[in-house]
């Protein structure tokens, strides 16, 4: 009697409704682990971009609250955006690492593609400076590559994840940069600034609000 009760406790125990939604609750959780945080990335972005082209804007022109000489504002440009960078490839990387299937392998080459994105756009800058490109056309190529490049990464992370607002955030970039691009140097350094970084951080207070598994698919 003990055994045959036993037995239909095993037996109910592995009902296949209760089997599937534990498999669902699993694979959710995994693919909630696996989805960056994306108030760390815009709020990264948005300070990067919006102290970095602010410093340029007023290292050209010799205007605002963050004007420097022309040599440091471009470093300090240089190193928020490396910093970015760095900070967005560590973040996907962990959020990925021991897991196994498609799911990182698309984190991974999605953190490479930000990686090997921003390599080619410095040797593209390198390579017009060689090629005798006036410090206008540096100027306003560099933001404007920068600007194609995350935008561009953005709309892949935005389809890749499913999450529209990842994507139109994407348009916005290309947008942006494109707006920037037509005002000119040093002008372009201001739209980037303002439209670019200050687009990030909207971005970011969006999530935020929406809650920290914001953008994980359903």
């Amino acid at each position: 009697m003990g055994t045959t009760t036993q037995h239909d406790q095993d037996d109910a125990g592995l009902d296949p409704r209760e089997a599937l939604a534990l498999l669902d609750a699993e694979r959710t959780r995994t693919q909630q682990r696996l989805v960056p945080d994306l108030r760390l990335l815009y709020g990264t972005w948005g300070v990067a971009w919006l102290v970095g082209f602010l410093v340029l804007w007023g290292s050209t022109t010799g205007r605002g609250p963050l004007a420097l000489p022309p040599a440091a504002g471009g470093v300090v440009f240089a190193g928020l955006l490396v910093a970015a960078v760095v900070v967005t490839g560590v973040h996907i990387a962990r959020r990925t690492a021991g897991v196994r299937g498609a799911s990182s392998t698309q984190g991974a080459m999605y953190g490479w593609a930000w990686l090997l994105g921003f390599g080619c756009m410095a040797s593209v800058m390198a390579s017009a400076a060689g090629a005798g490109a006036s410090p206008d056309v540096l100027g306003v190529l560099g933001p404007a590559v920068s600007g194609l490049v995350v935008g561009l990464l953005y709309l892949g992370g935005g389809a890749m994840w499913q999450d529209r607002a990842q994507y139109s955030l994407g348009v916005w970039i290309l947008l942006s940069s494109a707006v920037g691009a037509l005002a000119g140097h040093p002008s372009n350094h201001l739209v980037m600034g303002l439209l670019g970084g200050g687009g990030f951080l909207v971005a970011a207070l969006v999530v935020a609000a929406r809650g920290p598994r914001a953008g994980a698919p359903a």
